[in-house]
């Protein structure tokens, strides 16, 4: 059974969309974690040990700066991280429902840029302003969580959307902008409490984050590229590593006298037609401000959802 269960969430991360492998990657944590957890706590007669803290304390964002000096990829693994089962639930149903919506309006590969700049910005708001916070005269304080990294999809799909119906229990249908402009109310609410102050804190840095992408995003400025174009890098070096470790030099034999082909050059027409493509997005996505998702006919969305994958 177990490892049907392994095969089943192996199937889904490589086929689903980005949304669901974040999600994924969140509950293998949540649930590594948790076992750690268990272990320490059977082992220390039910009491939670100093190690399991200080395991945490690795991968989160701290009011003490000289800890995130050290602990620089904080800033990144604190918005997968969760301790309570409500905590995780919530962010990973929020994820997916407006995650959902900004991957079809712009695209599948903007989704995981947007939760990593609106992660980022909330962890690192909350380094910079949680020592202002009362809590933190008594040592330092910590925080972990998608919130922010949520948050900032959440506005994204909110000024992308603004008109697009919600169905919510025993609320009915509500448009996007309300729900979006509900949720950053309660958080600013929880900031001006005494109670997780931090976190809401960081909620809002993420909500600032969303909104910039959107908008940078409409005045032709894609932050997506650049943060795309490293993780590339990023897994472009260690495939190589593990194809290295694998098997042993490659030897490639070049005929002599063969010359290399250059590659084909874009036509003017294939110019062109990107160019008119880009403007029948554009046009669509000013509808979806104006009139909200639903207004589109059946070709602009199957138009728009065929735009998103390229």
């Amino acid at each position: 059974m177990l490892q049907s269960i392994i095969d089943d969430i192996k199937r889904e991360y490589s086929y689903g969309n980005m949304v669901t492998r974040i999600v994924i990657t969140n509950v293998v944590v949540f649930i590594a974690i948790n076992l750690v957890w268990i272990i320490a706590r059977l082992s220390h007669t039910w009491q939670t040990p100093e190690w399991y803290n200080s395991i945490l304390h690795t991968f989160m964002v701290s009011s003490d700066w000289m800890h995130n000096l050290t602990h620089p990829w904080a800033f990144f693994t604190h918005m997968y991280m969760h301790e309570g089962f409500w905590h995780l639930l919530w962010n990973m149903l929020i994820l997916y429902w407006f995650g959902r919506i900004v991957g079809d309006l712009i695209g599948n590969q903007r989704i995981l840029p947007i939760y990593l700049i609106s992660g980022f910005a909330g962890g690192l708001i909350f380094a910079l302003t949680s020592r202002l916070l009362p809590v933190a005269a008594a040592g330092p304080i910590y925080a972990l969580g998608a919130s922010a990294a949520v948050m900032g999809m959440v506005v994204a799909a909110g000024v992308l959307a603004p008109n697009y119906i919600m169905r919510l229990l025993l609320i009915g249908d509500v448009k996007l902008k309300y729900i979006v402009a509900g949720l950053v109310f309660m958080d600013l609410i929880g900031m001006a409490g005494n109670v997780n102050t931090g976190g809401y804190i960081a909620h809002l840095g993420g909500s600032v984050f969303g909104w910039l992408f959107v908008l940078q995003l409409s005045n032709g400025t894609d932050w997506a590229l650049p943060v795309n174009r490293l993780l590339n890098g990023i897994q472009g070096i260690f495939q190589n590593l593990f194809s290295r470790s694998r098997r042993g030099p490659k030897v490639v034999y070049k005929a002599q006298g063969s010359k290399k082909q250059a590659p084909p050059k874009n036509s003017k027409g294939n110019a062109q037609s990107d160019v008119n493509d880009q403007e029948k997005i554009d046009r669509i996505l000013d509808k979806i401000k104006e009139s909200g998702y639903d207004s589109l006919t059946a070709e602009e969305k199957s138009f728009l959802f065929n735009a998103s994958k390229k």
